[in-house]
């Protein structure tokens, strides 16, 4: 599995078509995490089966407290697949791996989208989680 670094992750959201990123985002997207972002009810509590539910891309959640390569991974590789190649064994994630449905552009360009929902100081604090170290 070939996992984005933070040092190439930088750059990826500069320069792309949000409105591409939109489209994508209601057809593969909004039926778990809400047309709006807004994320499914009780997010942060997991289900009966264990699986949290899907959080809010919106500033209530939690997505721009991570930098782009764990978002660009999570979304290609799927929420266990991302974390289990991060020695993260201890959460359970329904997020289903869209590999085979969207293509690394496209993932960069709903992420791009998602990003540019949110109010500038959570811009600005998820860029500064990019920094090449």
């Amino acid at each position: 599995m070939v996992m984005a670094t933070t040092a190439n992750a930088d750059h990826e959201l500069a320069d792309r078509s949000i409105q591409t990123g939109q489209i994508l985002y209601v057809k593969n997207c909004a039926s778990c995490h809400g047309i709006n972002l807004e994320g499914q009810p009780n997010w942060r509590s997991p289900n009966g089966d264990g699986i949290l539910p899907a959080p809010p891309h919106n500033a209530t959640g939690h997505t721009w407290h991570h930098d782009n390569a764990l978002l660009f991974e999570y979304t290609k590789f799927g929420g266990q697949g991302a974390l289990a190649a991060r020695g993260i064994t201890d959460f359970n994630s329904g997020m289903p791996a869209f590999k085979d449905v969207i293509l690394d552009e496209d993932i960069w360009n709903v992420l791009a989208y998602i990003r540019s929902t949110w109010p500038e100081r959570n811009q600005k604090t998820q860029a500064g989680r990019n920094l090449s170290h």
